[in-house]
């Protein structure tokens, strides 16, 4: 009997003694992270930056390909961006390193859930931001994608094909900003593209809405709902800069897209307040 209950009272330390190592392996890793965040962003030398975001991308590698990916997230990591679709199939990790020179790269993940058996499927992208303009009708690949934060995301179908609305944001110089209203697509084969003709504006049909303004204002581009995207409308605000986004910031009106047979048709003028 005694070797009974000194056996059930050591099964009883392993079970609780495993998660209590696995919580704390989780603990370290946000630390780790944490910390290294916060010296990217104190550091006054960018090849510190680097060897710290070297860190930080060797964490998220791992991470992204770990079975526990799709339903784990950094909840105390604020310099991270981790995004879910609403139908539990795409998650987005991704992040943005400021530079001396006023560059920004960027650093993205999309791990696309696995069928059934199958394991995830992991695509890793990065780009330095650009003053050069963002194409409103090209289809971009991983090779030359842009580059942009990402922080909002939304399935919607066209026919059977499910694609997906990305809201985004690049800082394109210190002088211009970026908010990007895109889509990203999978094909039959599974490879990935960012871009889809389904924009209806003005009687005009482009790949994506892009917002460019004043990198010294703010403009809101939001999900409203699964069918509307609201906006900002842009106004230049400030004399000598032309058409130049440079001198454009947030009017006092909104517009959006709505979804309608699977494409995102431009309305202007949208009342928030009394919307139902």
């Amino acid at each position: 009997m005694m070797k009974l209950r000194i056996y059930l009272i050591n099964i009883l330390l392993l079970t609780l003694l495993i998660p209590a190592k696995s919580q704390e392996k989780k603990w370290d890793v946000t630390r780790r992270l944490e910390d290294s965040f916060y010296w990217i962003l104190n550091s006054s030398s960018d090849n510190e930056k680097m060897r710290l975001n070297d860190s930080v991308t060797l964490i998220i590698d791992s991470y992204v390909r770990s079975d526990s990916v799709m339903k784990h997230r950094f909840n105390s990591v604020r310099n991270l961006g981790q995004i879910e679709s609403p139908d539990k199939k795409i998650k987005i990790v991704n992040w943005n390193l400021v530079l001396r020179d006023g560059s920004n790269r960027y650093y993205l993940y999309i791990i696309r859930r696995g069928k059934k058996k199958e394991s995830n499927q992991v695509f890793k992208l990065t780009a330095v931001n650009s003053s050069k303009q963002i194409s409103p009708d090209l289809v971009y690949t991983p090779e030359n994608w842009y580059g942009a934060a990402y922080y909002a995301i939304q399935p919607f179908k066209a026919g059977n094909h499910v694609s997906y609305l990305l809201l985004g944001i690049d800082f394109g110089s210190n002088l211009m900003t970026r908010k990007i209203i895109d889509v990203l697509n999978f094909d039959e084969k599974g490879a990935i593209s960012f871009g889809k003709m389904c924009f209806h504006r003005n009687e005009k049909v482009k790949a994506r809405e892009i917002l460019e303004y004043s990198s010294e204002g703010l403009i809101s581009l939001r999900l409203e709902s699964g069918k509307l995207v609201v906006f900002d409308h842009l106004d230049p605000f400030s004399a000598g800069h032309g058409n130049s986004p440079e001198g454009f910031g947030a009017g006092l009106s909104f517009d959006g897209y709505v979804l309608k047979k699977g494409n995102w048709n431009f309305i202007s003028d949208i009342d928030i307040k009394n919307r139902k």
